[in-house]
């Protein structure tokens, strides 16, 4: 994982760690959305078909967006494809977008 990359993940969790319940159902939907579009990315890159992220609830977010953000840089990083060159050049900073969103 790129080190800029890792530094906005563990922002991003350590954010979403002190985030009373109901602030984390109300910023849930935007995680999933990241996980997701991670998930339909990571696929595009190796080229299968996309699938949804199952909704396991807030709790299990940061586990499928650790899940998706190793995904996504391992692609990038064992890749030739363009795909997954844009992969990771903006996960930092959709990374960074999210955490200041959670507040």
């Amino acid at each position: 994982m790129p080190h800029e990359v890792a530094t906005e993940f563990q922002r991003v969790v350590e954010r979403w760690r002190q985030l009373p319940l109901d602030h984390a159902l109300s910023y849930a939907g935007r995680v999933r959305a990241l996980v997701q579009s991670l998930a339909d990315r990571v696929a595009e890159a190796d080229g299968v078909p996309t699938s949804a992220v199952p909704d396991r609830g807030p709790a299990t977010l940061m586990d499928q967006l650790t899940v998706m953000v190793y995904d996504a840089s391992a692609v990038a990083a064992s890749s030739a494809v363009p795909a997954s060159a844009a992969l990771t050049s903006t996960l930092a900073a959709d990374l960074a977008s999210l955490r200041r969103e959670l507040v």
